[in-house]
């Protein structure tokens, strides 16, 4: 009998390889935050904080600075670095800190591809658009923007 059983197994049949769909996303060391390197570009940085976080989380780092990682930014210091955050399935609206004098066009570029990359990583989609909402009204705070790297 019990030669029997050894023969039969357990009665479970092998299955071929299955889809799976999308890899997982959201886990990760720390959130890439984007700076500006030596040529002007836009360039990534991990911010190794163990774990991946949320966009307000992300964008409030990025205002904290490069730190001395070699890079530099183009958005003026600021005391306070909360980040109001809205996300609608097509949009993601960031009220930040900031007047339209204190960040670059690259700087702004800088906002946009932080908020995008960690929203992306969490599994949302990458044709997501942005809004930065600057502290006094103006026409940029109006504008829905991606990030220029995500194409």
């Amino acid at each position: 009998m019990l030669l029997s059983v050894l023969l039969t197994g357990c009665g479970i049949q092998p299955s071929g390889v299955g889809e799976a769909g999308e890899p997982p996303t959201g886990v990760a060391p720390g959130a890439t935050l984007y700076f500006i390197g030596a040529d002007g570009d836009l360039e990534p940085q991990l911010r190794r904080t163990g774990r991946l976080g949320t966009v307000s989380d992300a964008v409030s780092l990025l205002l904290s600075g490069p730190g001395d990682s070699g890079l530099r930014t183009q958005i003026a210091p600021v005391g306070t670095r909360q980040v109001v955050v809205t996300t609608t399935s097509v949009m993601i609206r960031l009220m930040v800190p900031l007047t339209i004098d204190e960040v670059t066009p690259r700087g702004v570029d800088q906002i946009v591809c932080t908020a995008l990359g960690v929203h992306v990583q969490s599994g949302r989609s990458k044709e997501t658009k942005v809004q930065v909402q600057f502290v006094q009204p103006t026409p940029e705070s109006e504008e829905k923007r991606t990030c220029p790297l995500f194409k």
